[in-house]
């Protein structure tokens, strides 16, 4: 992605309006303070989304980097006027608690490393936004809400879905059931790629590489949030056919999610199919999101010939708009650490069950 330009940005400043109108949430904070926000990991996702996203918020805006590679400083510098004292290393990031400039660390790094600097980001008292999905393990996820409580500052999970007014209009059905009840689910989440080279993170279990991980929290996340309930049981099976080059990860994961009303959900993840949806059917009617998940938008349709279109603008923007809302004006954030961590608690019984031959696992 090129840079912004002067059209660009007041394209999307304009669109910031609409998504928080969208959002149903006021304009402007009572105040006109912006936070600062440091990105810590400059990869594909902070470069050519996070970035120019927040070129259109309008309740934070881009102060500093944290990376663990010098030699993509002074293009960012260049770009986006970074001063040098809100540059910082993995090393030293330690120092940025001395710095008035930075009110917030948006953890953008491999998920294997989540833990580590969230709570890192945490102890140098700064608000944490951290990609999902949240950590390795729910061990490691009940550390940064820990860290995060221990030092008095806010914690939100990168769910942008959650956001997203077509998603959250459906997931508000759950209550007002214009439908009637539910009667299945099915989602899914995946992209038809052929593998990594094999030193890539996305290609390593311990860093929280293969389909379940990197995808899974889509279609999981998407269950859970349109039917607002928790699944009381999981059956998974991994679906390998390329197992010369996925040799350490899952690259297609099918699973089902039992809920407490007998409902169940049929869920798949994949970084070899191509898929992206949920539907929901229902007693009178049927919902769905096609797709349900990608940048460009996600489009709503139901039964009675209705279509949401997608917003106008991006996704992160109105994402990190809400989160940083919630901070200024000292209110919950929408998608707290306990939703990163209960998605965590179903990914590892997912892989307990395809471990054991798909063994229904009660959670």
């Amino acid at each position: 992605m090129t840079g912004f330009t002067r059209r660009q940005a007041l394209k999307f400043f304009s669109s910031a309006v609409v998504l928080a109108s969208a959002a149903k949430i006021p304009a402007f904070a009572q105040s006109d303070r912006k936070l600062g926000v440091a990105l810590l990991g400059l990869g594909n996702y902070s470069e050519n989304l996070l970035a120019p996203a927040l070129q259109a918020t309008l309740h934070c805006e881009l102060r500093g980097i944290i990376t663990g590679t010098p030699s993509k400083i002074p293009k960012w510098q260049r770009k986006y006027g970074i001063k040098d004292a809100n540059v910082y290393t993995y090393d030293n990031m330690d120092e940025i608690a001395d710095n008035p400039d930075i009110d917030v660390i948006y953890i953008v790094t491999p998920t294997g490393t989540h833990m580590k600097y969230a709570v890192k980001a945490a102890n140098a008292g700064k608000h944490v936004w951290c990609e999902k999905p949240m950590a390795m393990t729910v061990q490691e996820c009940q550390k940064i809400i820990d860290a995060c409580n221990k030092n008095k500052v806010k914690l939100s999970i990168g769910y942008r879905m959650q956001h997203e007014p077509n998603t959250r209009r459906f997931g508000e059905y759950a209550t007002t059931k214009p439908f009637g009840d539910f009667t299945s689910v099915f989602t899914r989440a995946g992209y038809a790629g052929n593998g990594f080279p094999q030193d890539y993170w996305r290609m390593k279990k311990d860093m929280g590489g293969g389909a379940m991980y990197d995808m899974g929290v889509y279609p999981l996340n998407g269950a859970r949030y349109l039917t607002k309930m928790e699944p009381i049981a999981i059956t998974a099976r991994h679906e390998k056919s390329h197992p010369e080059i996925f040799t350490e990860v899952d690259e297609t994961t099918f699973f089902t999610l039992e809920f407490p009303n007998g409902l169940i959900a049929d869920c798949g993840t994949s970084v070899v199919k191509s898929f992206n949806k949920a539907r929901i059917e229902c007693e009178n009617g049927w919902y769905e999101l096609n797709p349900m998940s990608p940048y460009s938008g996600v489009t709503g349709y139901t039964s009675k010939d209705e279509t949401f279109n997608p917003i106008n603008g991006m996704q992160q923007t109105l994402q990190m708009d809400n989160d940083a809302l919630a901070i200024l004006k000292d209110t919950k954030v929408m998608v707290p650490g306990e939703e990163g961590l209960a998605d965590i608690k179903v990914v590892e019984a997912a892989f307990e069950s395809a471990a054991n031959n798909s063994k229904r696992i009660v959670l």
